[in-house]
């Protein structure tokens, strides 16, 4: 898919929002259909995940407290024709460790997001046999 840049979005999330429904709910609010997202602050008692092949379904990794967004990187395309938020995050702690993996939840205390529209044909998510809702695969042809 080839794009070109759209609208750009620089925010604060209200404290106490849950970041990835606030993300949800700005895009829709805005008609993003297809973007790029960024952020950094830091989040209560966040929730991610990652993946597991084995089982075909998410494992989530529950952290207790406040930990620094270090990172948080993901898109915006369309899944059952609304804007659904992609979302990875790497959240450090008092100690210095990282977490990472996919955003399921997380309380704002602080979030500074970006967010750049891309314009073109929208990229929508269609549930795979393996239980993923993904994009059509582009062909280099």
């Amino acid at each position: 898919m080839e794009f070109s840049g759209g609208r750009t979005f620089l925010f604060r999330v209200p404290e106490g929002e849950d970041l990835l429904e606030f993300v949800n709910r700005f895009a829709e609010a805005k008609e993003i259909k297809t973007g790029v997202v960024s952020a950094i602050g830091s989040l209560k008692d966040p929730k991610i995940g990652y993946f597991d092949e084995d089982i075909n379904d998410y494992r989530i990794i529950e952290l207790e407290g406040t930990f620094e967004m270090v990172s948080l990187v993901g898109n915006v395309s369309l899944r059952n024709e609304k804007p659904f938020a992609h979302i990875h995050v790497a959240l450090g702690d008092g100690e210095g460790r990282l977490y990472g993996g996919h955003l399921f939840e997380g309380k704002v205390f602080v979030a500074e997001v970006f967010i750049q529209e891309l314009k073109g044909s929208p990229l929508e998510r269609k549930e795979r046999e393996n239980g993923l809702s993904l994009w059509e695969e582009e062909p280099l042809e």
